[in-house]
């Protein structure tokens, strides 16, 4: 019976740790600065989506990502659950342009979007998505929230804070200095590795062998401007992204959208709507996934509690 107790306990606690897990935020990718955390009406074991800035978010994605980013995995019909009545995705969907076929000739031909087809990708392959953006295809943003370790901490730092003309002037320092000291300790592992070259340089020179003298590594200077960091042509600076050099200019601009229920389109409001969407589009099944836990919390300290009571009743008379 203590076994069982226990066990009850054990796996509380790990259902329990499980449903809080997930939100939490890790270092940006690349070892640059930390992520600033954000509020999410998600986190948390009660969490559920925020559908307004949800719906929002799509608003978003579709009048200025969805030009170059693809949503492969979500479905007009996956809509219903931000709360698009039938009608509502029936209309979005006969706005996009479907390929189907081939027809009774054996040919491929153009349709409406129905409600069961999928987004339709802005690009036909990833070398066409490569050609269209000076090499670098836009990746998919479906399970984005996913593939970074911050998740829509990551994506929302990366569009409302990150560009240069929006990151603030303290995070702009500290990465300043952190590659000041990165290329400082470069600099003494090379003089080490110079110093150890040039021992063996001296000591063939002395027995007559005819040698190359190494080049001794030159002194770095300090990262004191964005300029400094020597970010490749092309490339817009991002603070939160890794390298801090990204192909996609910025794309968030105020009053980029005339959002349908009147919200001010602030850079930080689409910022935080399309990183609520794009959560969604990860994981659609979050509050069901919640609610289950939740169910299962309930089971196991109703069932620990009955445990302790049948222990208590079959040991009584030992007590």
């Amino acid at each position: 019976m203590r076994k069982g107790f226990l066990f009850g306990l054990a796996a509380l606690a790990a259902v329990s740790g499980g449903l809080t897990a997930a939100p939490q935020t890790v270092q940006a990718a690349g070892e640059g600065v930390p992520v600033p955390k954000f509020d999410w009406t998600f986190s948390g074991i009660f969490g559920t989506y925020d559908r307004a800035a949800a719906q929002r978010g799509l608003q978003v994605y579709r009048e200025v990502c969805a030009g170059c980013h693809s949503l492969d995995y979500i479905a007009f019909r996956n809509l219903a659950d931000l709360g698009y009545s039938e009608d509502e995705i029936k209309a979005m969907a006969a706005e996009a342009i479907v390929v189907d076929g081939p027809n009774d000739e054996g040919e491929m031909f153009e349709r409406e979007g129905l409600p069961f087809d999928y987004f339709p990708a802005p690009f036909p392959n990833e070398k066409a998505a490569a050609f269209a953006n000076n090499g670098a295809a836009p990746p998919d943003l479906s399970l984005m929230t996913k593939a970074r370790g911050a998740g829509p901490d990551y994506l929302k730092a990366l569009m409302g804070h990150g560009y240069e003309d929006q990151v603030s002037e303290d995070v702009l320092q500290e990465i300043f200095t952190l590659e000041t000291d990165k290329r400082v300790q470069a600099y003494e592992l090379a003089l080490e590795e110079y110093q150890h070259k040039l021992e063996v340089y001296e000591d063939k020179v002395a027995d007559g062998i005819e040698a190359n003298r190494p080049t001794e590594p030159e002194q770095p200077l300090p990262v004191e401007s964005i300029e400094d960091l020597g970010l490749s042509d092309g490339l817009s600076f991002n603070a939160y992204f890794p390298g801090y050099g990204i192909a996609m200019a910025m794309p968030l601009f105020e009053d980029g959208v005339e959002y349908a229920d009147g919200t001010p389109a602030t850079v930080e409001q689409m910022a935080y709507d399309v990183s609520n969407f794009l959560m969604w589009t990860a994981e659609p099944t979050l509050e069901e996934r919640k609610g289950m836990g939740i169910k299962v919390l309930i089971f196991l300290i109703v069932f620990t509690g009955i445990l302790y009571a049948a222990k208590r009743k079959v040991w009584a008379d030992v007590h």
